[in-house]
């Protein structure tokens, strides 16, 4: 039997209401919203699952590193720099908050986008080569 892990099977956001995050979530993100109840919503998007959490005020998923910057925990990926900047302008559209697209030194370009709640997310340009590769095969699978 293998025992290594095999994927992220849900992210955990917290958020101050629950209903109301998964509102902007559906509305700005696309996400499906699968359960809600008062303090909780489970949300599908981005091929994961996410569950929103009412959290005590100022909680968030932001980090300081190591600089006293805050930082992100989640990093998004979209095929290609044209869908970057398709979706950084999308999400402008949508009034969500987004920062420039950078060059952050490595393959690909990078912004950063805001919740309703200030989580901050990463999106980078660049599919992992394993799940590009999954992709293609289940869409030529699919065309049988």
């Amino acid at each position: 039997m293998n025992s290594k892990l095999v994927r992220v099977g849900t992210i955990y956001i917290p958020v101050k209401a629950a209903d109301e995050a998964a509102k902007w979530y559906e509305e700005k993100l696309g996400a499906d919203i699968s359960y809600i109840d008062h303090s909780k919503a489970i949300l599908n998007f981005a091929d994961q699952s996410f569950f929103l959490v009412q959290s005590l005020p100022n909680e968030s998923a932001n980090f300081l590193d190591s600089n006293g910057e805050e930082r992100f925990s989640v990093t998004f990926e979209v095929d290609g720099l044209e869908a970057l900047h398709q979706l950084h302008n999308d999400f402008r559209r949508k009034n969500v908050q987004v920062g420039l697209i950078e060059d952050r030194g490595h393959t690909g370009r990078n912004f950063i986008f805001q919740d309703l709640d200030g989580n901050k997310f990463d999106v980078w340009s660049e599919l992992s080569p394993k799940y590009k590769a999954r992709l293609i095969s289940e869409s030529i699978g699919g065309e049988k």
